[in-house]
């Protein structure tokens, strides 16, 4: 197995655009899934519409850490692996992250089956809201070992460099889960109508199929990495290469969810109206990180490599050109729907005081949807470098300027608005601060190739 020459010596930007153009596709089809479901439970009602908005926020968490956080570091360390010249090291690093991902899939699935009443009680679901937010939640939570093994797997495969394998497999899963869901929850061609628990098992259904499908890949198919399952010792070494960027990496998700936690709590105070409108509005906001995504993790093979060979400068131009073409995608999406909010909002909801809420959400966070593109794709490139402490660090003074502010806000009985012009203003805020962070960095100390099958006492 030999790497691809061009994303060490290649041109950059083309380079960056060719690896992305698979993932915005993949991206695009997952983008397809979350607006097609919610144009299908806003048919169920104001009702599922806020269950939705309880429980979307575990749900993309799972898969902030499985693709992005630990996945990204999955990525990272085989791709420095190749820059070194040591396929053994990558081929065991394969095994081990799929322990990792099998074992952390498990565990959450347990833990949020136990406490998932209880985190939505606390978001302030109530009455109808809670119970269907609780029985959604039970059908969705038991698709996560599936999505942890699904996005171990194409982590492994993007630290390669192949794009079109992860891509493809993202692709299928978005059109079973949408047409499952949509079939499932409102009852389409003679099967009966399930709701929300209906919705949930197009996922679990859709997870379950592209993981076992991957799984032979890996095993017998043409992969660049052949997943063996015996001849590798597991070695806390590779363990740790992995999860000294992944395990960090996973607070930035924390962080993340942890801030719409806080503003979906602040907002649930003004009623049902006002949270329906801010899951239409805020969808959008989840809507536009995979494109951030698609960028980010294009760039992470593409930095992991040179630091493996020891080019920094290249990894960082890299990170600088990947954080560039995101925030212009994302900043160009936010200022549109600021200016015609209703292109967004009228597809989900009809009712009044759902697009008035959501209009006022585009209208006040939009503009600061390209800085949260700027920090994001930088969170991925600092992973191929195998230093994600700048990213780490403005997530937390997002979280933190979020949960002050908010709470602050809140007790001055100030209007709904103030909450969703916050929402922006910390976007600019992480942004902001991790290109600071990443200009101020040095990622010299991770520059030297590791040493030859360092690690491994034996491989085959």
């Amino acid at each position: 197995m030999s790497t691809p020459p061009d994303l060490l010596h290649g041109p950059i930007l083309p380079t960056l655009v060719r690896l992305a153009i698979p993932n915005v596709f993949a991206m695009a089809a997952a983008t397809a899934v979350g607006i097609g479901e919610t144009v299908y439970v806003g048919l169920l009602g104001k009702t599922a519409l806020a269950a939705m908005a309880l429980v979307f926020p575990l749900v993309m968490l799972m898969q902030m850490f499985s693709a992005g956080a630990m996945g990204g570091g999955v990525s990272s360390a085989i791709a420095r692996a190749l820059g070194a010249g040591q396929p053994a090291r990558a081929q065991a690093l394969a095994l081990h992250a799929v322990c990792i991902g099998l074992a952390a899939g498990l565990g959450f699935t347990l833990l949020l089956w136990a406490s998932g009443a209880a985190i939505f009680h606390a978001l302030g679901g109530r009455g109808d809201v809670l119970a269907v937010a609780v029985e959604y939640g039970l059908w969705v939570f038991a698709a996560t070992p599936a999505i942890w093994l699904f996005n171990t797997l194409i982590s492994v495969a993007r630290g390669t460099g192949n794009m079109r394998i992860p891509s493809g497999g993202i692709l299928a899963v978005a059109i079973v889960q949408v047409i499952l869901g949509a079939v499932l929850g409102l009852g389409l061609a003679g099967v009966p109508r399930l709701g929300m628990p209906g919705v949930a098992l197009g996922q679990v259904i859709a997870y379950y199929g592209a993981a076992a499908v991957l799984w032979w890949y890996v095993r017998r198919g043409p992969s660049r990495i052949r997943l063996k399952l015996r001849g590798i010792p597991l070695q806390w070494a590779l363990f740790k290469d992995i999860l000294r960027v992944g395990a960090l990496a996973c607070l930035s998700p924390i962080l993340t969810i942890g801030t719409v936690l806080v503003v979906t709590s602040l907002v649930a105070a003004h009623g049902n109206d006002a949270l329906a409108g801010y899951a239409v509005g805020s969808r959008l906001e989840f809507l536009l990180v995979p494109i951030a995504f698609a960028v980010g993790v294009a760039a992470v093979p593409m930095v992991g490599m040179a630091m493996g060979a020891g080019q920094v400068a290249r990894a960082r131009q890299v990170a600088w050109a990947a954080a560039g073409l995101s925030a212009a995608l994302l900043g160009s999406v936010g200022l549109l729907f600021m200016a015609a909010p209703d292109l967004w909002a009228a597809m989900f909801s009809s009712d009044p005081a759902v697009l008035e809420q959501a209009r006022s959400y585009l209208r006040w966070a939009g503009p600061g949807f390209g800085f949260f593109g700027l920090g994001l794709t930088l969170y991925f490139a600092a992973q191929g470098a195998g230093n994600v402490v700048a990213p780490v660090t403005a997530s937390v003074l997002r979280f933190a300027f979020v949960l002050g502010a908010g709470h602050a806000l809140a007790a001055a009985g100030a209007g709904l608005w103030s909450l969703f012009g916050l929402v922006g203003a910390a976007m600019v805020l992480y942004g902001g601060v991790t290109a600071l962070g990443v200009h101020l960095t040095s990622w010299g100390p991770r520059a030297a190739p590791v040493a030859a099958n360092a690690g491994l006492s034996r491989t085959s």
